[in-house]
């Protein structure tokens, strides 16, 4: 006699799928601390990219008030599945720290050996001190100027380089409007009259923001650089019609003096741009022209450029306004976190299913040319060049891991 098989109707009900879970997945405990930087206001995580962490199982420690200049509350935090806390010793107990800047001499004591660090690096602004301590403590630091995508491109450094682009303009045309004491000129042009003349030195990505709203706005724009290549390229990326020209003295002196706005987009990789306008230039130029130098992070591409705030973001030479604010982006920081938080989202997934910072390095080439210090090593060679810190092959160190 057979057996009877019972079904109950609970058992014939559809389950929950069960996802595959790697061997090697490594739960993350991932520390966002207060920017403590002078008028830093951006946040390296938004609340949705909690939410997306949190719901693959990890832990997102946050002091409180992180994300309040970026618009995002702690409340928002909370809700996606933060914990928030009150203090910075709290959330550097975290194995992986996120930050904007990177971290004071303060912070970095708060720091444990063999944590991970993902910051800017601002090399022009460090010493030789910061790269030593991380190293004393075994810290793999990765920086924002070199994390690389699949492309081979600097994501975050682009992402960037775009916001300042576009808000450069659009900070140009509050300074020529009657509001701020400008000239009361519209940045643009409409039917029947003489548009503004836009010049932006350099053909970079953050130029090429620059004369797209620009363009978009009406302005005419001339674009100054010495490499043809990135001319021929800015105006293929734009496809509409721009002056170009090589930077000869006598002709950007000619096109400055007939300028409204003029935006110094040139930026290298290693050291200073460099100065390319002198104070005869700028003494010629109209009154009430516009200079906002975005080059000021690495010296400035105008002799009369000087250093200036949030708070105080303008200074008069020769009746010529300068806006030479470091840091643009920050004055728009909600957009500038969002972009941060989603670049630095898949990046931390990728950690964790590969186990860890290590496996993660090895396996993927974006990540690894990013890593300037492992496991007590300066492994970038423009660091150890600028900084006369020996270097060790980061690919020699993990093959002896």
């Amino acid at each position: 006699m057979g057996k009877k098989k019972v079904f109950s109707s609970i058992g014939l009900l559809p389950k929950e799928e069960m996802l595959e879970v790697k061997p090697d997945f490594m739960q993350l405990i991932i520390g966002v601390p207060k920017e403590s930087s002078f008028q830093e206001n951006r946040v390296s995580l938004t609340p949705d990219s909690v939410g997306l962490l949190v719901a693959n199982g990890h832990t997102i420690v946050i002091e409180k008030g992180a994300g309040d200049s970026s618009s995002f509350t702690d409340k928002e935090y909370s809700e996606n599945g933060a914990e928030i806390v009150y203090s910075k010793e709290e959330v550097f107990k975290s194995d992986l720290i996120l930050k904007i800047e990177p971290p004071t001499k303060s912070e970095i004591k708060l720091m444990r050996s063999n944590q991970t660090l993902i910051s800017a690096v601002q090399m022009s602004t460090q010493k030789t001190e910061y790269f030593n301590e991380l190293n004393i403590k075994h810290i793999s630091s990765l920086g924002f100027e070199f994390i690389r995508d699949k492309q081979d491109k600097l994501p975050i450094v682009r992402s960037m380089s775009e916001i300042a682009g576009n808000s450069s303009l659009l900070i140009a045309s509050e300074y020529l409007s009657n509001t701020k004491g400008g000239k009361g000129l519209m940045l643009g042009g409409i039917t029947g009259s003489i548009p503004t003349n836009v010049v932006v030195i350099g053909a970079g990505t953050v130029a090429e923001y620059a004369c797209r709203t620009a363009l978009g706005l009406g302005a005419s724009v001339i674009v100054f650089d010495d490499s043809f290549s990135k001319l021929r390229r800015i105006q293929n990326n734009i496809n509409q019609k721009i002056s170009t020209s090589s930077i000869q003295p006598k002709v950007l002196a000619k096109a400055l003096k007939r300028a409204d706005v003029v935006i110094s987009a040139q930026q290298v990789g290693n050291g200073k741009v460099p100065c390319i306008v002198s104070e005869e230039m700028v003494v010629d130029m109209k009154n009430g022209a516009i200079v906002i130098d975005v080059s000021i992070d690495q010296g400035g591409s105008f002799e009369t450029s000087k250093l200036t705030t949030h708070n105080n973001p303008t200074y008069v030479e020769h009746d010529v306004v300068h806006y030479c604010v470091p840091n643009i982006t920050s004055r728009v920081s909600r957009t500038a976190s969002i972009a941060i938080s989603n670049i630095l989202t898949p990046i931390l997934l990728i950690i964790a299913e590969e186990g860890g910072i290590g496996n993660a390095i090895r396996r993927y080439e974006s990540l690894r040319k990013g890593v300037y210090t492992f496991n007590g090593y300066l492994t970038n060679k423009t660091l150890s060049k600028n900084f006369k810190i020996p270097f060790k092959d980061l690919n020699l160190i993990m093959s002896t891991l």
